[in-house]
């Protein structure tokens, strides 16, 4: 081994000789984050080959979102109906128009739209195709780690590490009245693999509970997606399919009940018969009424479910856009035949704006990295709690946003260690790893090929990254107690308000985020807060540790602007798209509320 290691590196060997193949991630560890620490003159900074890899991929995107241009483009419909159907009530459905000529619809503009309404006004319009078929959906595969903690996230809004936690405690066991009994199989797992026996259990309980026809012949298997997997565990499923989650309820708390019910019915959906539907896709024509030229192509599909197989107990869930592609599938179409002749009922131009990609969640971040095959089973949670309690990455109203100090850190390790912070070399160096595991490759040699070059780069970023300085910029007040200048500065916990004198004077203040909403007691600004365990609240910004007079109203859920239409009080989130009332708890629909007043703005 080189003579010119520095010290951290035999103390990374001697405290981890026992794994050796994880001694890789102590070095990069060990010495880049004292690097930060020193460069930036604070405490709590910390670098990792994977933790700042994931760091990039958000910061990356912030970017993407910040320099995207929206472009205006249109979609036209038309509303059509038989010919002859009633006109209180027409058989009508929904067709989008495709081409124009063969061509792809290229539509920019209003006035590009409203030319084209005019000319198929005029149109008639015929049926070219109808094609009908059937669609086998297949379940699911049993959870892995990854993807369990991405349904947790989408359906029961739980962080990765609470989702884990809540999965090892049902892993270790609860006690059902004998004793404690493990309730699932490990959940550090990348593999789709089930136990025979399990299925066979599975498939007794289908049968029984449902009937035969809900049992597919053969047992189905799945295949492993995730880029390097280790297959030494199982799925996640529960220990035995006949403790249903209904039976275990007096046993379990909310979130463990929540948590085992998801694994329990995405196992037993793997296991059963997929779902059917029939199909229906239509192709029309409309052209000028004197003329055999039809040259504009709408198209109609939809979809109706014939058999319902696995989604008896469960459905994956699915973003916002692939929901509303599913709906729109499910749309009815009333029986046509080739040549038919329609009515025209309306025509529905829509005017829309190409999206930027949206910010990760925790969820998606996730994938991303078992996509890139970046972290195993055991680092996803351990990754997304390091990057927030670093204040690299703010989790706010569920996505993931980038700090500044995260955007500083990120700009000076991928400026001065590019080949390192970076998904092809951090996912090639898995792949390394998992040769190292199975005994593939040695250790040693693997090392010293990513010591030697990343030594020299280490060197050249100690003589040439500058010293950076962050905060000290004034916020135009001055300090209560001595009057010096106040500067926002950066501490353990994040960005704070301090006094310019320190540290003969150690006034601070928290930086208050306003919600818009004003307290229901007192009528200052609700702002958002924090414990000091991280956790989010909403307290009225009138309240001083102080003096036991102030103001103390607070919640934990966040405020919204509007009243409640029932009593006039003050109204929080209560669950997606539901909002409750804190005088009356009426229960109302965010969206029938209406549009808000304020704006949330930071003090």
């Amino acid at each position: 081994m080189p003579e010119t290691w520095d010290a951290a590196i035999p103390r990374a060997i001697l405290v981890f000789r026992r794994s050796r193949f994880s001694i890789l991630d102590r070095i990069v560890g060990y010495t880049l984050s004292p690097l930060l620490r020193d460069k930036m003159g604070r405490r709590g900074l910390s670098a990792g080959r994977v933790q700042s890899v994931a760091v990039r991929l958000v910061v990356e995107r912030e970017r993407e979102i910040e320099s995207f241009v929206p472009v205006e483009y249109w979609s036209l419909e038309a509303e059509l109906a038989k010919q002859g159907s009633e006109r209180e009530q027409p058989c009508s459905f929904i067709a989008r128009l495709h081409r124009i000529r063969g061509d792809e619809l290229d539509l920019h503009s209003e006035a590009d739209v409203q030319a084209l309404i005019a000319e198929l006004e005029r149109c008639t319009y015929s049926v070219s195709t109808v094609k009908e078929g059937q669609r086998r959906r297949r379940p699911a595969p049993p959870y892995t780690t990854s993807t369990m903690q991405q349904e947790a996230s989408r359906r029961l809004r739980f962080t990765a590490r609470r989702t884990m936690r809540f999965a090892q405690q049902l892993y270790e066991g609860v006690d059902l009245g004998d004793g404690p009994t493990g309730l699932i199989t490990y959940m550090r797992t990348d593999s789709t693999n089930v136990a025979e026996q399990a299925q066979a259990q599975a498939r007794e309980y289908i049968a029984e509970k449902y009937g035969e026809k809900f049992m597919p012949p053969e047992p189905p298997h799945y295949k492993t997606r995730a880029k390097g997997a280790q297959e030494a565990h199982e799925a996640i499923r529960p220990t035995s399919v006949f403790r249903t989650p209904e039976s275990l309820k007096p046993y379990l708390d909310r979130n463990q009940y929540r948590l085992y019910q998801l694994i329990w019915n995405r196992f037993v959906a793997s296991q059963m018969a997929p779902a059917v539907y029939d199909t229906i896709a239509v192709e029309i024509l409309a052209g000028p009424p004197d003329v055999e030229e039809r040259p504009y192509l709408f198209r109609a599909s939809g979809s109706s479910l014939r058999f319902r197989g696995f989604l008896v107990v469960y459905e994956e869930a699915k973003d916002e856009d692939a929901q509303e592609e599913e709906e729109r599938k499910r749309e009815e179409i009333p029986p046509l035949e080739a040549d038919e002749m329609l009515d025209l009922i309306e025509l529905l131009p829509a005017q829309h704006f190409t999206q930027s990609p949206p910010r990760y969640s925790e969820a998606s971040l996730v994938r991303a990295l078992e996509e890139y095959g970046i972290g195993r089973p055991s680092t996803y949670a351990p990754i997304l709690s390091t990057i927030q309690q670093r204040h690299y990455v703010q989790r706010r109203d569920g996505r993931l946003h980038p700090t500044e100090v995260g955007i500083v850190v990120n700009d000076l390790l991928v400026e001065y260690f590019p080949d390192y912070i970076d998904v092809t070399f951090t996912a090639q160096m898995e792949e390394d790893l998992d040769l190292i595991a199975s005994g593939e490759r040695e250790w040693v040699p693997v090392l010293h090929d990513f010591y030697d070059p990343f030594s020299r780069t280490l060197s050249e970023a100690r003589e040439n990254m500058p010293t950076v300085e962050m905060g000290n910029d004034p916020t135009g007040e001055l300090c209560p107690q001595c009057g010096h200048p106040l500067i926002y500065k950066y501490g353990r916990y994040g960005k704070f308000i301090g006094c310019s004198n320190f540290p003969e004077c150690r006034y601070s203040q928290p930086i208050l985020v306003k919600t818009g909403v004003k307290c229901p007691e007192c009528g200052g600004d609700l702002v958002k807060k924090r414990t000091r365990r991280g956790r989010t609240f909403y307290g009225c910004s009138n309240y001083d540790s102080d003096d036991p007079d102030s103001c103390d109203f607070a919640v934990w859920k966040r405020p919204l602007p509007q009243s409640c239409p029932e009593c006039g009080g003050l109204l929080i989130e209560a669950r997606q798209g539901w909002a409750k009332c804190t005088v009356c708890e009426e229960e109302v629909e965010i969206a029938a509320l209406p549009e808000a007043q304020a704006e949330p703005a930071a003090a």
